[in-house]
């Protein structure tokens, strides 16, 4: 696994619509967040994680895991990553106050602000002049759910703003990697996730995503593991869920594509809550390109979109709405935000694979068959680094 610099996007586009192929879709693949150097050493200039107001707060599928946002095996190397001990249940809180899944929907609590790119409403956007072409190059597959009960998806943690902070090495993209919340060093890692079971995503992407709900920000670590006394990442990033704050040119975060992994999960909380769900999601490609605004890190794994490239599933296919090609009320739910906010390309990974929460609540007997009946070829491509 290792992070490739690629020429800027906007000058293959051409040759890509041209004649490339679509690449065959792999399913072992992964993408490291970022290129090899040594540890962080101070909060670099343009990354996430200003102070702001907090937000008020509530206290896959079977079968073959996505390669994005799972992966395979066990992460590398002696240690822990957080895959022993008892499980964690969802939507409790423990006593020290750390909350595996919370429910953040019921509370009304605003995941970056309403106008930040995961937020958009985008069902008036135009489809990029190249859309047609570009999506044929794309591997015709069905889509896929790459989460679910445990071991499938991403989960994400919640803990008091009094949660100790933890100093964290950087193995891979140190110099690409905040070193903590600005003016406090570290990350608030629970001590619970060194054994606790679906604390940290299960596979060698390894993960850690942790919100402080008190501060209302948002701590991202990749190959996360607890390693002779401490612990070891290839990369992290900080995020304040109050502003729109974007990681600097260039930069990685604990995602390919520099992006936020946690406002682009389909959540139990969202999907099975009496809302809509109001976000973009999450999704990956074996193959891409450079990047695009929003994302602000390249990658070229021989595909035709960048990192960052939006799909929007159409409205009509064949004069029939995709939507109504399920009956369940939660699916409808996914697919709809499907159409008003698109999907983002953030990481390589196993084709049209859409990320979520790990969660023991999902029933794959519902998630798969729904995910299934949509393919790759029922969306469009949006303008390319359309900002608003």
């Amino acid at each position: 696994m290792s992070r490739l610099r690629s020429t800027p996007f906007a000058a293959l586009l051409g040759l890509l619509v041209g004649g490339c192929t679509s690449p065959a879709q792999t399913s072992g693949s992964t993408e490291t967040p970022g290129s090899s150097s040594p540890v962080a050493t101070s909060n670099p200039t343009g990354a996430s994680g200003s102070s702001g107001t907090p937000t008020p707060s509530g206290t896959s599928g079977s079968g073959t895991k996505g390669s994005g946002s799972s992966g395979s095996g066990s992460s590398s190397g002696s240690g822990s990553s957080g895959s022993t001990g008892t499980p964690g249940t969802p939507g409790q809180t423990t006593a020290t106050g750390v909350a595996l899944d919370e429910d953040f929907a019921s509370a009304g609590a605003q995941v970056f602000p309403t106008d930040n790119w995961w937020n958009l409403d985008v069902s008036g956007w135009s489809a990029d002049s190249s859309s047609a072409s570009l999506i044929s190059k794309l591997p015709d597959v069905a889509l896929h759910p790459d989460f679910g009960p445990p071991p499938y998806g991403i989960p994400y943690l919640s803990v008091p703003g009094s949660q100790a902070l933890r100093q964290v090495t950087f193995t891979e993209s140190g110099d690409e990697s905040d070193p903590g919340a600005p003016g406090r060093a570290g990350y608030p890692i629970p001590d619970e996730a060194i054994s606790t079971a679906g604390y940290i995503e299960d596979g060698s992407d390894a993960h850690l995503l942790v919100i402080d709900r008190d501060r209302w920000l948002l701590f991202e670590t990749y190959a996360t593991r607890w390693t002779s006394g401490h612990w070891e990442a290839g990369s992290g990033a900080v995020f304040n869920l109050a502003t729109n704050d974007r990681r600097k040119e260039g930069w990685t975060s604990a995602d390919a594509a520099g992006l936020a992994i946690f406002p682009g999960l389909v959540r139990y909380d969202e999907v099975y809550g009496s809302g809509e769900i109001k976000h973009a999601l999450r999704f990956t490609l074996s193959g891409v390109t450079g990047h695009v605004y929003p994302a602000s890190h390249d990658a070229n794994t021989g595909g035709v979109l960048p990192l960052g490239a939006r799909l929007r599933l159409k409205t009509s296919v064949n004069g029939k709405n995709p939507v109504d090609r399920t009956a369940n009320p939660q699916m409808k739910k996914i697919l709809v935000a499907m159409q008003r906010y698109g999907l983002i390309l953030a990481d390589t990974g196993s084709n049209m694979y859409i990320s979520g929460t790990m969660d023991s609540r999902w029933n794959n007997d519902i998630l798969n068959p729904a995910f299934g009946l949509l393919r790759t070829t029922d969306f469009e491509v949006l303008e390319l680094g359309r900002q608003h």
